[in-house]
């Protein structure tokens, strides 16, 4: 995506774009039993870049506001060791990967925090709970953490009065994690990276940290190096509960420049702050139960709105790339611009690589369906190695098996084969369950038209 041909093959690609359902796919034959699912092996993340003065808006633009926009008067922490036990009917997958979070948090974040028994006494609970019973309760939530309670049936009785309400606590004694157990592997880690970093950290979210989970956008599903200065940051000795904001940026650049040394000195324009309009219209283009006109009328906007505020960033990338997956089998030439447009805006930028890999399957898809086999080839190399580091198994199979596509156009059975086996294995841990795998292998295999591009 980098390279000027590969942009010029990819724009002759929007006279030609037509619904996946149109083409004359060739499936491609599975094995009766898939593969074992494969998971990611532990990493060393890398540190934030950016430099200190710019983290320490960001702490306290996380640490003093909710999600909503309520303002918060102080911070609220656990004042001593956290304990995490788990209730409910857990996957197989949530020990290990647990297991691996947990062990990062004491390692690079310095937290004293551990896993006990579900009947044993725990600062934290994490509950599991069917999908559609934590669904009917709060709709828009894949998953969320709530204060004062240990368990569903405590925070269905609290959940519509103050006991829930986060702005009225000082010191945080208990906290209740809910996330979904029937849903992939995937899904269930990136509940508790997310929803554990906010039971023992900041409660905000900001568009405009490209390198973070705490950011709407989803790009990041596993806590980055950035997210765990943060959490260090949070829960150090110098800072307590009950600390105002003002009291906090008194003793953050000493407490940054003690733990991110790398961090003083470095200069770097300010990011401008994210307007209450563009949020509105990105949550609107994004929200499932809104109807589709609704949600890509609302992507038109958070682009119109970037641009007239100036921004060439991550938040201007995520707008014309919802506008993208909004399109997509509506319009494929708008769809494939704005694609092209933010995958430019990510590819200049060397904290955005991940984002970068999404633009590059949505393109890659484009290319294949196309009949551009060596370009899709191309797109999906260039991009591979950033969902692997990314540990985003459904990214990382979708490439795959656009890549198995592409070799198979190529007249590349063979390498096309392994290939495929290997994105059956991220996918079982991507997707879930073998019925999803196979229908996501399907999709792709209805991409591949013919002959080779």
């Amino acid at each position: 995506m980098r390279g000027s041909a590969l942009v010029a093959a990819c724009l002759a690609l929007a006279a030609c774009a037509v619904p996946v359902s149109e083409m004359p796919g060739r499936l491609p034959t599975l094995p009766a039993t898939l593969p074992p699912m494969k998971t990611f092996a532990a990493r060393a993340p890398e540190a934030p870049a950016r430099p200190n003065a710019q983290i320490a808006r960001d702490f306290l633009d996380l640490s003093f506001r909710m999600e909503s926009g309520r303002p918060l008067a102080v911070m609220s922490r656990f004042e001593g060791p956290v304990r995490v036990r788990v209730t409910g009917t857990a996957p197989p997958s949530l020990g290990p990967d647990l297991a691996a979070l947990l062990a990062r948090l004491r390692q690079e974040a310095g937290i004293d925090i551990t896993r006990v028994g579900a009947d044993g006494p725990a600062e934290v609970t994490i509950e599991v709970v069917p999908r559609a019973r934590l669904q009917r309760l709060v709709p828009q939530a894949a998953c969320f953490v709530a204060p004062r309670v240990s368990g569903w049936d405590e925070y269905r009785q609290a959940r519509r009065t103050g006991t829930v309400d986060w702005t009225t606590l000082v010191t945080r004694d208990e906290v209740a994690i809910f996330l979904p157990g029937d849903v992939s592997p995937q899904e269930v880690r990136d509940c508790l990276h997310e929803e554990l970093a906010q039971a023992i950290g900041p409660l905000n979210d900001l568009y405009r940290l490209p390198d973070s989970v705490f950011n709407d956008d989803n790009f990041h599903t596993v806590l980055t190096g950035f997210d765990m200065l943060i959490l260090r940051l949070y829960t150090a000795p110098d800072l307590r509960s009950g600390m105002t904001r003002a009291e906090v940026a008194r003793v953050l650049p000493g407490l940054l420049a003690r733990l991110n040394p790398r961090g003083e000195g470095r200069t770097g324009a300010a990011v401008p702050p994210t307007t209450r309009d563009w949020i509105d219209a990105i949550e609107t283009a994004l929200g499932p139960a809104t109807p589709m006109p609704r949600r890509r009328a609302a992507a038109e906007r958070a682009v119109q709105i970037a641009e007239a505020r100036g921004w060439q960033d991550s938040r201007l990338a995520f707008s014309l790339f919802a506008l993208g997956r909004m399109s997509l089998g509506r319009d494929g030439e708008v769809a494939l611009a704005a694609f092209l447009r933010a995958g430019q805006i990510y590819a200049a930028r060397p904290d955005t690589r991940v984002h970068e890999a999404h633009v590059a399957m949505h393109l890659a898809a484009f290319s294949l369906s196309a009949g551009q086999a060596r370009t899709a080839l191309d797109l999906v190399n260039r991009n591979i190695s950033a969902a692997m580091r990314g540990q985003n198994a459904s990214l990382l199979a979708t490439m795959l098996m656009i890549k198995a596509g592409a070799l198979d156009a190529l007249g590349r059975p063979g390498e096309a084969r392994i290939v495929r086996e290997d994105a059956l294995g991220w996918a079982r841990y991507g997707f879930g369950s073998d019925a999803e795998v196979r229908t996501r292998i399907e999709e792709i295999a209805a991409l591949t038209p013919g002959g080779a591009g």
